[in-house]
């Protein structure tokens, strides 16, 4: 299964906190207590997207953190590369393989098809597409039939 990570949620969740609140400077407390997320998890998740670029920090009395360009120009890909790496759903589709079967495989070409079409539907979904919460539950074809993305009752 695909899945992002804890932090890779969380620190979407951070960068959306720091968003709203755009362009004040947020303290990595008054983040955490904002968000719910504990202090030592949020302090580390923005380090590290300080660290790639997506928010700035200001040290002193009125310090913190804040979103380094708009929301519109951070993608779900720069936060999953900042947090997790580059997208690689296979040893093959990532730029430093180092598959031993790489040269005999016949399917590495289509999972690096795969890992491109991926790569390129993250790069298209902005951080303020990601804060749009009353948008339509897209629609979704597996195998030939829709697939229903939206809890139903019981």
């Amino acid at each position: 299964m695909l899945r992002i990570s804890k932090l890779t949620d969380y620190g979407t969740v951070l960068l959306a906190h720091l968003a709203a609140n755009r362009p004040a400077v947020c303290s990595a407390a008054d983040v955490a207590s904002a968000t719910g997320i504990a202090l030592p998890t949020v302090s580390k998740l923005l380090k590290l997207l300080a660290r790639a670029g997506l928010v700035t920090s200001t040290r002193g009395s009125n310090g913190g953190y804040q979103l380094a360009r708009d929301a519109g120009r951070i993608s779900a890909a720069d936060v999953i590369d900042a947090l997790e790496g580059p997208v690689s759903i296979t040893e093959c589709s990532g730029s430093d393989s180092r598959c031993e079967h790489e040269g005999v495989c016949s399917v590495g070409g289509a999972w690096q098809k795969i890992n491109v079409a991926i790569r390129s539907a993250l790069d298209e979904v902005s951080l303020s597409d990601l804060l749009r919460s009353n948008r339509p539950v897209p629609q979704f074809r597996f195998g030939g039939f829709p697939v229903n993305v939206e809890k139903k009752d019981a």
